[in-house]
């Protein structure tokens, strides 16, 4: 006749280290997870401060093509005039 296996035995001991290192293992994680959230807000108003730079240079970046347009037509205009003045 074969023996029946018994099984493990835990003891309360080790059921109660098991849950104390559990315990302290989420205390470490949510320490962690509430720093990266304060570095998360600081990079949100980062980010919005950067938006609003760079939304401020591409306002004031706009009169260049239309500079460069109208010193075309009038460099175009003037060797024209030249062209006919002859």
């Amino acid at each position: 006749m074969t023996v029946p296996d018994p099984g493990v035995y835990i003891s309360p001991a080790q059921m109660y280290q098991e849950v104390r290192g559990l315990s302290e293992t989420v205390g470490r994680i949510e320490s962690k997870l509430d720093g990266i959230l304060d570095d998360a807000k600081d990079l949100r108003k980062d980010f919005a401060d950067h938006e609003n730079r760079i939304r401020t240079l591409e306002r004031g970046r706009w009169p260049l093509p239309a500079l460069a347009g109208v010193t075309g037509m009038g460099s175009l205009g003037v060797a024209l005039y030249a062209l006919i003045s002859r």
